[in-house]
């Protein structure tokens, strides 16, 4: 779902100012939740553009939404701690944020490698649908990705696709083999916030089937030794992924959040030639993790 800001809070969040945030550990501190709530709750038609964006993501039907921040981009600077303060804010109406990550900031950048794995986040290829932090016993409930600089030669749509939805259209005997504790992927180094490792484990996991995850990873096809009759079960559903799948391209401003209990990510290829454009041009995006608060559904 694409939310655009209504005119009348693009104004007032222009003036509006928040100050530096606070870390508890890991996560976005308390005081600064409230603190920017505190904040933003007064600016004219936020609550009601909070209220749509968490019904995209955990209403009925819903699993993702666009934020439309451009314009405030424009204005502030993408990557202006002002306009991230803002962003932060808007992501806190959704759940807490979190850096899993003890050595990157609470926004991670995601820029273009030339000579990274082609499938990774920062590579130039086609990166398959994934769950962030598959391997963990508690995965972020909500991935986000800010974009700062689509790629300047046109490549790299996002791509999105409904999990369950998905999953529903597999046969009896493939949803058995995905809920078996078979699957693996990745390594698990320093990591806060997101529990244990988690190895083996079921893609298709034992709680509420509307709202459990499914722990996926395309890759685990390719880098991860598998059971023939597992493997062929994971295929399958990607697959029905890419059968099902949504696509659009992100511009300067627009902030996608995942509700990753619902639906999974991935995106299309850069366009090619990427090493001819300067590393300052290429394709930027900075993500921030959410975890639902205790007693949200969506973290049932």
């Amino acid at each position: 779902m694409l939310i655009d800001i209504p005119s009348e809070l693009e104004a007032a969040l222009i003036d509006r100012f928040l100050p530096p945030w606070e870390l508890d550990g890991s996560f976005l501190a308390q005081s600064t939740m409230e603190e920017y709530r505190t904040e933003l709750t007064v600016t004219p038609r936020f609550e009601e553009t909070a209220a749509t964006l968490r019904h995209a993501l955990a209403g009925e039907g819903g699993g993702y939404a666009v934020l439309r921040l451009g314009n405030l981009a424009k204005v502030l600077g993408v990557d202006d701690d002002r306009f991230l303060r803002l962003a932060t804010g808007f992501a806190a109406e959704v759940a807490v944020p979190f850096s899993p990550f003890p050595r990157w900031p609470l926004w991670k950048d995601i820029g273009v490698k030339v000579d990274k794995d082609p499938g990774k986040s920062s590579g130039i290829g086609y990166n398959a649908f994934h769950m962030d932090l598959v391997n963990g016993t508690m995965p972020p409930d909500y991935t986000t990705l800010l974009c700062v600089r689509p790629d300047p030669l046109g490549g790299g749509p996002s791509i999105l696709s409904d999990a369950h939805a998905a999953v529903a259209r597999l046969s009896e005997d493939s949803r058995a083999l995905l809920a078996e504790t078979a699957y693996h992927y990745g390594t698990f180094f320093d990591l806060h916030g997101v529990g244990e490792e988690y190895k083996p484990f079921p893609i298709l996991d034992g709680s509420n089937p509307g709202e459990r995850f499914v722990r996926f990873t395309a890759k685990m096809l390719e880098r991860s030794q598998l059971g023939q009759a597992h493997a062929d079960a994971a295929r399958e559903l990607a697959e029905e992924l890419v059968r099902g799948q949504v696509s659009f391209m992100l511009q300067p401003g627009d902030y996608l959040i995942v509700n990753q209990r619902r639906f999974l990510h991935g995106r299309e290829a850069l366009h090619s030639g990427q090493e001819t454009v300067p590393v300052a041009d290429r394709r930027l995006l900075l993500q921030l993790f959410l975890r639902a608060r205790a007693g949200d559904g969506s973290a049932a």
